[in-house]
């Protein structure tokens, strides 16, 4: 069951890039309103708003990908698992 340790592993490096990845999103959005009413006066607002947004599209790709990668680990982990529980119950 060597490739368990690989998958369990490879799954926790993962997970912890995301979550790692979800915290830095978080803390960027922490003081963001839902909206915001920008007038003329505020531009400076405007450009900080408008260089938020490019770090958080920047961030989006890879946040999903870690997402992607963590659930077919997950069920790479979890099929293996019934794989062998139900090659146990038949013999």
């Amino acid at each position: 069951m060597a490739i368990m340790s690989v998958l369990w592993t490879m799954w926790a490096l993962v997970t912890a890039s995301l979550l790692i990845l979800l915290g830095y999103r978080g803390t960027l959005t922490r003081y963001e309103g839902d909206q915001i009413y920008l007038d003329e006066s505020s531009s400076n607002h405007e450009q900080d708003q408008a260089t938020l947004m490019v770090r958080l599209s920047r961030l989006q790709p890879f946040v999903r990908v870690a997402t992607a990668i963590t659930c077919l680990l997950s069920t790479a982990i979890l099929g293996t698992y019934v794989w062998d529980a139900v090659h146990q119950f038949t013999m």
